[in-house]
Protein backbone atom coordinates (compact mmCIF):
# COMPACT_ATOMS: atom_id res chain seq x y z
CA UNK A 1 0.00 0.00 0.00
CA UNK A 2 1.34 3.63 -0.88
CA UNK A 3 -0.69 6.28 0.93
CA UNK A 4 -0.50 9.94 0.71
CA UNK A 5 -2.38 12.26 3.06
CA UNK A 6 -4.06 15.26 1.95
CA UNK A 7 -4.83 17.59 4.55
CA UNK A 8 -6.57 21.34 4.84
CA UNK A 9 -5.95 23.17 8.33
CA UNK A 10 -6.81 26.69 9.09
CA UNK A 11 -6.05 26.61 13.17
CA UNK A 12 -3.73 23.83 13.10
CA UNK A 13 -5.75 20.76 14.44
CA UNK A 14 -6.89 19.21 11.27
CA UNK A 15 -2.84 19.60 10.59
CA UNK A 16 -1.40 17.91 13.70
CA UNK A 17 -3.71 14.94 12.91
CA UNK A 18 -2.82 14.35 9.30
CA UNK A 19 1.25 14.40 10.56
CA UNK A 20 0.54 12.12 12.99
CA UNK A 21 -1.65 9.84 10.54
CA UNK A 22 1.22 10.03 7.64
CA UNK A 23 4.30 9.61 10.31
CA UNK A 24 2.18 6.59 11.82
CA UNK A 25 2.09 5.55 7.83
CA UNK A 26 5.60 6.52 7.02
CA UNK A 27 4.14 8.28 4.15
CA UNK A 28 3.80 10.95 2.53
CA UNK A 29 1.89 14.26 3.04
CA UNK A 30 0.47 16.93 1.43
CA UNK A 31 -0.91 20.42 3.30
CA UNK A 32 -3.35 22.17 0.65
CA UNK A 33 -3.03 26.11 1.47
CA UNK A 34 -5.78 28.06 0.42
CA UNK A 35 -4.83 31.23 -1.56
CA UNK A 36 -7.92 32.96 0.10
CA UNK A 37 -7.76 34.78 3.45
CA UNK A 38 -9.03 32.79 6.21
CA UNK A 39 -7.49 33.93 9.69
CA UNK A 40 -9.30 35.46 12.64
CA UNK A 41 -12.85 36.22 13.17
CA UNK A 42 -13.14 37.35 9.78
CA UNK A 43 -11.61 34.25 8.26
CA UNK A 44 -13.82 32.09 10.45
CA UNK A 45 -17.30 33.67 9.18
CA UNK A 46 -15.79 33.87 5.98
CA UNK A 47 -14.68 29.60 6.10
CA UNK A 48 -18.40 28.55 7.59
CA UNK A 49 -20.12 30.91 4.88
CA UNK A 50 -17.72 29.01 1.49
CA UNK A 51 -18.06 26.01 3.26
CA UNK A 52 -22.28 26.10 3.91
CA UNK A 53 -22.34 27.73 0.15
CA UNK A 54 -20.32 24.86 -1.08
CA UNK A 55 -17.90 26.79 -2.75
CA UNK A 56 -14.71 26.07 -4.41
CA UNK A 57 -11.75 28.16 -3.52
CA UNK A 58 -8.41 28.27 -5.49
CA UNK A 59 -5.36 26.12 -4.15
CA UNK A 60 -1.79 26.85 -4.17
CA UNK A 61 0.23 24.34 -5.94
CA UNK A 62 0.78 20.79 -4.81
CA UNK A 63 4.02 18.52 -4.84
CA UNK A 64 2.35 14.99 -4.82
CA UNK A 65 0.35 13.91 -7.92
CA UNK A 66 -2.83 11.73 -6.19
CA UNK A 67 -2.88 9.34 -9.07
CA UNK A 68 0.62 7.83 -8.23
CA UNK A 69 -1.06 6.47 -4.77
CA UNK A 70 -2.80 3.56 -4.14
CA UNK A 71 -4.33 5.14 -1.26
CA UNK A 72 -5.42 8.97 -0.76
CA UNK A 73 -6.40 10.33 3.26
CA UNK A 74 -8.78 12.96 3.00
CA UNK A 75 -8.55 15.67 5.84
CA UNK A 76 -10.83 18.45 6.88
CA UNK A 77 -12.41 20.11 9.49
CA UNK A 78 -15.96 20.74 10.11
CA UNK A 79 -17.51 24.45 8.92
CA UNK A 80 -20.55 24.71 8.79
CA UNK A 81 -21.74 20.90 9.31
CA UNK A 82 -20.02 20.26 6.13
CA UNK A 83 -16.27 19.95 4.44
CA UNK A 84 -13.48 23.08 3.77
CA UNK A 85 -13.28 24.80 0.51
CA UNK A 86 -10.28 23.30 0.69
CA UNK A 87 -10.96 19.90 0.71
CA UNK A 88 -14.16 20.14 -1.96
CA UNK A 89 -11.89 22.10 -4.28
CA UNK A 90 -8.90 19.44 -3.88
CA UNK A 91 -11.60 16.62 -4.23
CA UNK A 92 -13.58 18.00 -7.36
CA UNK A 93 -10.04 18.60 -9.08
CA UNK A 94 -8.37 15.35 -8.54
CA UNK A 95 -11.29 12.84 -7.77
CA UNK A 96 -10.56 10.79 -11.19
CA UNK A 97 -7.84 10.06 -9.87
CA UNK A 98 -8.13 8.04 -6.91
CA UNK A 99 -7.79 4.80 -6.60
CA UNK A 100 -8.85 4.18 -3.15
CA UNK A 101 -9.76 6.67 -0.32
CA UNK A 102 -10.09 7.49 3.12
CA UNK A 103 -11.09 9.90 5.46
CA UNK A 104 -10.51 12.30 8.82
CA UNK A 105 -12.26 14.59 10.01
CA UNK A 106 -11.41 17.27 13.63
CA UNK A 107 -14.95 18.80 14.70
CA UNK A 108 -16.25 20.45 18.17
CA UNK A 109 -19.24 18.96 17.91
CA UNK A 110 -19.73 15.31 17.62
CA UNK A 111 -21.99 15.18 14.16
CA UNK A 112 -19.83 14.09 11.02
CA UNK A 113 -22.20 11.05 9.42
CA UNK A 114 -23.13 13.76 7.07
CA UNK A 115 -19.93 15.29 5.82
CA UNK A 116 -18.17 11.71 5.45
CA UNK A 117 -21.73 11.08 2.99
CA UNK A 118 -20.42 14.50 1.13
CA UNK A 119 -17.09 13.60 0.76
CA UNK A 120 -18.13 9.83 -0.14
CA UNK A 121 -19.98 11.37 -2.87
CA UNK A 122 -18.18 13.60 -3.92
CA UNK A 123 -15.16 11.16 -4.22
CA UNK A 124 -17.60 8.60 -5.94
CA UNK A 125 -16.14 5.98 -4.16
CA UNK A 126 -16.74 4.69 -0.70
CA UNK A 127 -14.17 5.47 2.04
CA UNK A 128 -12.03 2.33 3.22
CA UNK A 129 -11.73 3.60 6.93
CA UNK A 130 -13.15 6.72 8.66
CA UNK A 131 -11.78 9.15 11.38
CA UNK A 132 -13.44 11.69 13.61
CA UNK A 133 -11.50 13.29 16.28
CA UNK A 134 -12.60 16.05 18.52
CA UNK A 135 -11.00 19.27 18.63
CA UNK A 136 -10.25 19.22 22.50
CA UNK A 137 -8.62 15.57 21.95
CA UNK A 138 -6.27 16.82 19.44
CA UNK A 139 -5.51 20.16 21.36
CA UNK A 140 -4.69 17.46 24.45
CA UNK A 141 -3.10 15.02 22.29
CA UNK A 142 -5.29 12.43 23.18
CA UNK A 143 -5.26 10.67 20.48
CA UNK A 144 -2.78 8.24 19.36
CA UNK A 145 -4.86 5.29 20.06
CA UNK A 146 -6.97 6.09 17.44
CA UNK A 147 -5.07 7.13 15.16
CA UNK A 148 -3.56 3.61 15.30
CA UNK A 149 -6.93 1.98 14.87
CA UNK A 150 -7.66 3.93 11.94
CA UNK A 151 -4.39 3.31 10.41
CA UNK A 152 -4.83 -0.91 11.36
CA UNK A 153 -7.87 -0.69 9.54
CA UNK A 154 -6.55 0.85 6.55
CA UNK A 155 -3.36 -1.90 6.35
CA UNK A 156 -6.23 -4.61 7.03
CA UNK A 157 -7.54 -3.73 3.70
Amino acid sequence: MKPLVVFYSRTGSTKKVGEAIAQTLNCDSEELIDTKKRGGPIGFVRSGRDAREKALTTLADTKHDPASYDLVILGTPIWGGTLSSAIRTYITNNKSTFKRVAFFCTQRGTENKQLFDEMQALCEKPPVNILALQEKEVKKGAFQEKIRQFVDGLQAQ
